[in-house]
């Protein structure tokens, strides 16, 4: 009998998905392209530039067919930036997404977690929704292509904990009766924190229910003895 499995993608399986991300390489050889279930991958014609999956630039760079090109806001400087906005002056919420492209008829088909967002030419100031565990694969299996990697993953690490710890502040506005806006949160944060968050939730509804079910038998037991507290009775009370 199989183990029952937890609501939600594991860690695991965000950075299995994560991998469809296309990224930018520098080919060092002609290769072909191939067709794909997604679709042809370009030409790779040295030395210039294509965008091609995460998974397969990642097995291009273990042969040493290829460079990966990091993404504009893995830079030390753009992060730097985020990392200042997310501690000064964006307290209670997270740092803007990147923009949908709009499409040929002007309106957006595309879905936030595959943008075009992790190439040479994305946005250097928004973090991408597969932000966290793009950075760690590509610090993992490139470290070399990158000018500055120990900053890279010093600052990562600390826009890491800046971030949960925002979450972990919203768990203090849902257990007051408020909302939590949860705009620009990334795929691998909301698969860490879904285990935490999501048991503060279970939690208050528990709460909420034995309430109600307290009442509902206060009111079986004074109906059942005869007896309905109503507005008249208690200014009966205080004028005796």
């Amino acid at each position: 009998m199989a183990l029952p499995l937890p609501p939600g993608l594991t860690p695991l399986e965000v950075a299995f998905l994560c991998e469809m991300e296309l990224v930018t390489v520098i080919p060092r050889q002609r290769l072909e392209g191939l067709d794909l279930l997604g679709g042809p991958t370009p030409n790779l014609n040295p030395p210039h530039r294509s965008n091609i999956p995460l998974w397969f630039a990642l097995l291009l760079k273990r042969q040493r067919r290829a460079n990966i090109a990091p993404p504009p806001w893995l830079y030390p400087a753009s992060l730097a930036a985020i990392l200042q906005f997310e501690t000064e002056q964006s307290k209670d919420a997270f740092s803007s997404p990147p923009r949908l492209p709009p499409s040929a008829d002007g309106s957006n088909i595309t879905s936030p977690p595959f943008l075009p967002s992790s190439i040479a030419d994305a946005a250097a100031d928004a973090l991408p929704y597969h932000w966290l565990e793009l950075g760690e694969i590509l610090l993992e299996a490139a470290p070399d292509d990158f000018e500055e990697p120990d900053q890279v993953r010093r600052l990562m690490r600390d826009l890491r904990e800046v971030r949960m710890a925002k979450l972990r502040a919203g768990v203090d506005v849902l257990v007051a009766g408020g909302g939590f806006k949860m705009n620009g949160v990334g795929g691998m944060e909301v698969a860490e924190g879904r285990a935490f968050i999501g048991g503060v939730i279970d939690g208050l509804r528990k709460i909420g229910a034995s309430r109600e079910q307290q009442r509902r038998d206060r009111e079986r037991e004074e109906r059942e003895n005869g007896y309905t507290a109503t507005a008249d009775d208690d200014d009966d009370e205080m004028d005796m």
